[in-house]
């Protein structure tokens, strides 16, 4: 059997299947399809072969007569294209009784076994095309995000955002708290950085009069993994000019819900072992409530320190108060959030980016957002006072010397830019891989990132 080139014209399975499906057994319906997909599935039963079809949309059950057709030379994992008419077995299985097939592509490598698939989750994330091929779970997850990605993209397309691109090399690398990968540029003659975040260069069009911005950009830590980080990850960021942290709590439940419709149906998910609802609103709490409802607050590092050492909390990586105190959230509150939560209002050391609130200078207008003990959002009213941000640069500059790796380097290009007047505006990082890890109840990054940084097989 020689191998066509094309075979165009074809339905998918899915829809082939549901026309099969509305058949009596043993019916027929008049009109003709065309099918193409991976053969999964063999049954020989003398004069009939009964074979199991599958694309992206689903599988179908192919009933095949040698006698009609002549020789049928075909291996499980064979690549056909057939044509016939949908129909019903006796038992009731929607099928196709199949008129012509031709071979698209030969299998040489024998496929893992077509029941249980891979089983080894190592192998799963090496060799993604065969978990894809062999797990309908996994290629749902896939599409899943896909069609996740596109309601988000139609939702704020639709509100008036421009979807822009931002540098991923870059001079310095700001908007987050994190440990950049560095190259070297030959054109530039200097080692430059793969962006931890997109921020200051969307902010930098707040500037520029585009007003409402966003970008899905790949973004790079040099940090170690883990069930919820990845060294390559996709967020989504956007900025909005005259608005601010209200306003972009409500923008954000209302984006995940959304999101949530369009790929799911509803609102209602299981996500590490815990059934929550996203349907707005979010319950919301104060960061220093609930840290004092814990007795874990306090201004001062060394009573605070004591506090975490007497609850058994090794301090011993925590050189400044800001650690400290993430150390203490990230250790009572965030496990214990379940429900969608907004955690608003941090302290003015562990956010360089934010507005200071009306009510308390040491605090700042910042939220996160956190389901099943997940940061999955990150959003700030945005600073838009060139002094105070070279102010806040400085302070960050002191966290750096007390051994704070992670802390902001500073951008001198950024801070000069804000010097031409910074519309006040409100802005918001969602991770993508989080929030797909949400929808397809994924408890693991790794599941839902099609090819994960994986390290070198022994």
């Amino acid at each position: 059997m020689s191998l066509a080139k094309r075979f165009p014209d074809r339905d998918e399975i899915a829809v082939v299947r549901a026309e099969a499906e509305a058949l009596e057994p043993d019916a027929e319906a008049p009109t003709t399809r065309r099918l193409a997909g991976r053969v999964l599935g063999r049954r020989d039963m003398g004069k009939l072969m009964f074979l199991d079809l599958v694309d992206r949309s689903g599988r179908i059950q192919l009933l095949v007569r040698p006698d009609e057709l002549g020789e049928v030379d075909l291996d499980l994992g064979d690549i056909v294209g057939v044509e016939g008419k949908p129909t019903k077995s006796r038992r009731g299985e929607p099928s196709l009784a199949v008129k012509s097939l031709q071979l698209l592509a030969k299998i040489r490598t024998p496929l893992p076994d077509t029941f249980h698939g891979i089983t080894d989750v190592e192998q799963r994330y090496r060799r993604r095309y065969l978990d894809l091929l062999m797990n309908e779970q996994s290629r749902g997850d896939a599409i899943l995000r896909a069609r996740m990605v596109a309601a988000i993209r139609a939702y704020l397309d639709g509100d008036g955002f421009v979807e822009v691109e931002t540098p991923i090399l870059q001079p310095r690398y700001g908007g987050g708290f994190a440990a950049p990968f560095v190259t070297h540029s030959e054109y530039l003659d200097q080692d430059v950085y793969l962006r931890v975040a997109d921020e200051l260069y969307l902010k930098r069009l707040i500037v520029g009069g585009l007003e409402k911005v966003y970008e899905l950009a790949k973004d790079f830590r040099n940090e170690n993994v883990s069930y919820k980080h990845s060294p390559e990850f996709t967020q989504l960021e956007w900025y909005e000019a005259y608005a601010d942290y209200r306003d972009t709590m409500e923008r954000t439940e209302t984006l995940v819900e959304r999101a949530a419709q369009a790929t799911l149906g509803g609102t209602k998910v299981t996500f590490r072992g815990h059934d929550v609802d996203l349907a707005r609103p979010w319950q919301r709490v104060r960061f220093v409530d609930a840290l004092e409802e814990k007795g874990v607050w306090s201004r001062d590092p060394d009573e605070l320190r004591a506090k975490l050492i007497a609850a058994d909390v090794d301090t011993t990586q925590d050189r400044t108060w800001a650690q400290l105190v993430d150390h203490a959230y990230s250790h009572f509150i965030e496990p214990e959030l379940i429900h969608p939560t907004i955690v608003h209002d941090w302290p003015i050391e562990m956010s360089p980016f934010a507005r200071k609130t009306d009510d308390d200078p040491s605090l700042v207008e910042r939220f996160e957002c956190v389901i099943s003990g997940m940061e999955l959002a990150n959003a700030f009213s945005e600073l838009n006072d060139s002094e105070e941000q070279a102010e806040r640069f400085a302070m960050q500059a002191v966290e750096r010397e007390a051994g704070d790796v992670t802390a902001e380097e500073g951008d001198p290009d950024y801070v000069e830019a804000m010097t031409y007047g910074m519309p006040p505006n409100g802005g918001c990082g969602i991770g993508i891989d989080r929030l797909a890890m949400v929808l397809a109840g994924r408890d693991t990054i790794r599941d839902v990132i099609l090819f994960p940084a994986l390290r070198g097989r022994a």
